[in-house]
């Protein structure tokens, strides 16, 4: 079995204990992080624009990029430290979902964290990452709380309904 741990800032813990609790001790554990690429991007152009090309040493995009691999391999080390089993690690750069998606293909199991608005039972506690991991992963999805759940008495009222016409 071959089970994906999608690690983010903040919620990475409740995916870390929940591979522990739940995946087989003979899985195949991958923890996978990924670093938006629209960041570094947006810095490079943003530095070319004001400042012209010809001055590579200085653009701060590159600095964000060194900055971020860091943070991720800190984010896996701390991540893998507390599975405290074998594991693999990966570290991604793109589209976010787009990556997750697509390194979960062959995968059993994908673990992953709710992102959104965690106060309320309901959609909105899923970010648009995750909402486009949920409804396109290739294999089986397993959605936690990082902290418990709320209590039932916070769904949403339901919509109203227009009076029937006869």
């Amino acid at each position: 079995m071959r089970v994906i741990v999608w690690i983010t800032e903040g919620t990475w813990p409740a995916g870390i204990d929940t591979a522990r609790t739940h995946a087989p001790d003979d899985a195949d554990i991958v923890l996978l992080h990924v670093t938006p690429a629209d960041v570094p991007g947006a810095a490079h152009g943003a530095f070319a624009g004001l400042l012209g090309r010809g001055h590579g040493e200085r653009d701060p995009g590159t600095q964000l990029e060194h900055l971020a691999a860091a943070s991720a391999d800190q984010l896996l080390a701390q991540a893998a430290q507390r599975l405290g089993r074998s594991c693999a690690r990966i570290e991604r750069t793109g589209r976010v979902e787009r990556e997750v998606v697509a390194a979960a293909e062959g995968a059993d199991l994908l673990v992953l964290a709710r992102d959104g608005d965690r106060t309320h039972l309901g959609p909105h506690s899923l970010g648009p990452a995750s909402r486009f991991i949920v409804d396109h992963a290739p294999c089986t999805v397993l959605l936690v709380w990082p902290e418990p759940a709320p209590g039932i008495d916070t769904i949403p009222p339901p919509p109203p309904h227009p009076p029937h016409h006869r």
